[in-house]
């Protein structure tokens, strides 16, 4: 008697196979890109006519329509203020990024390490005493360099530890803040003041040519230097432990990272004043978007911080015009609650 044959097992139908990530990741990351650009291209084009002078949008696509007073107006004073802007946005959201990954610490912006105090005392120095048109900008300059080398002289032999980079910074922060309100104290001129407050807040209608080429060549090699790093800073968010076994040279990076960002600061407070919360929010909120990976969010966070100071800067230009605001201010209104939402999202 002859087994009856066995029924075919049912074979399983082969799993189809995962869908790529990588390229739709690539895809995602290259449309925010792209958005990023025109966004920022497009604040810029719209941001020019803003201002006290009657100027339209569209008296932008007919140039013969602009008197020859108006055209200097877009050409010395409003082109290049815009320009700076973006420079300035861009360099503070990167240093931002860098100093967050090599601090470990999510308050970490440029400011942290007491440059800009530094840069700002030199300022008021110069705003009480100098009288000549560079002397804003050459005693920022001096002010930031004194400051840095107070700051490299105190973290001597520490290897760059967070701990002591970051207190370090502070304390140096509060010395010059301290030497900046004595100053102002004993100046007693109300208009040196008055100039000094919208200085310390930020100024971008100082802008011309001239800095912004300083500025936007100083950002363009130093954005570089951050970005080739993007690997070692990703290293270092996993600790120094973890990123000295895997071969990231942790102390030459802290101080790479530091000298960059210091010498990036204190190219943007000696030409524009201390601008507050653009290195600070702008990293958060693009890590949410791409995630912590450097070589993806250094370059975004460069485009979303010239977007947002370039659109901070019109709002002060037009919102109490013809009176204009330190742009500062305008940051600082806009980044607390900016910064709350981020907040509220990346914590449990």
């Amino acid at each position: 008697m002859s087994a009856a044959p066995a029924a075919p097992a049912a074979s399983a139908a082969p799993a189809a196979p995962a869908a790529p990530r990588r390229p739709r990741a690539r895809t995602a990351y290259g449309l925010a890109a792209l958005a990023a650009l025109v966004a920022l291209a497009a604040a810029i084009v719209c941001s020019l006519p803003l201002g006290s002078s009657d100027i339209g949008l569209s008296d932008l696509a007919h140039p013969e329509r602009l008197s020859e007073l108006q055209r200097s107006v877009i050409w010395e004073l409003r082109l290049p203020r815009v320009l700076m802007a973006a420079c300035v946005g861009a360099i503070l959201a990167v240093c931002g990024a860098a100093m967050q990954a090599i601090t470990s610490n999510d308050l970490a912006d440029p400011y942290l390490l007491g440059i800009s105090s530094g840069a700002s005392t030199g300022a008021v120095i110069a705003i009480v005493f100098a009288s000549f048109q560079w002397g804003v900008i050459a005693g920022a300059a001096i002010g930031a360099v004194a400051s840095f080398v107070l700051l490299m002289a105190l973290l001597r032999g520490s290897k760059a530890d967070t701990t002591r980079v970051v207190l370090t910074g502070v304390l140096v922060g509060y010395l010059f803040q301290a030497v900046t309100s004595l100053i102002v104290t004993a100046s007693g001129n109300a208009e040196s003041t008055r100039g000094i407050m919208f200085w310390l807040l930020g100024m971008l209608s100082a802008a011309r040519w001239t800095t912004l080429a300083v500025v936007a060549a100083a950002g363009a090699v130093g954005c570089a230097v951050l970005w080739s790093m993007s690997g070692r800073l990703d290293g270092l968010l996993l600790g120094r432990a973890t990123a000295e076994t895997m071969g990231v040279p942790v102390t030459a990076v802290r101080y790479t990272v530091l000298v960059t960002v210091s010498l990036l600061t204190a190219a943007t407070v000696a030409s524009v004043g201390a601008i507050g919360f653009v290195g600070l929010i702008v990293p958060h909120a693009v890590r949410m978007l791409v995630g912590p990976l450097h070589a993806r969010l250094i370059p975004l966070a460069a485009l979303v911080g010239a977007v947002f100071l370039v659109v901070a800067d019109a709002i002060a230009r037009v919102a109490f015009a013809p009176v204009e605001l330190p742009v500062g201010v305008v940051t600082a209104l806009l980044g607390v609650p900016v910064f709350f939402l981020i907040l509220r999202r990346i914590t449990p």
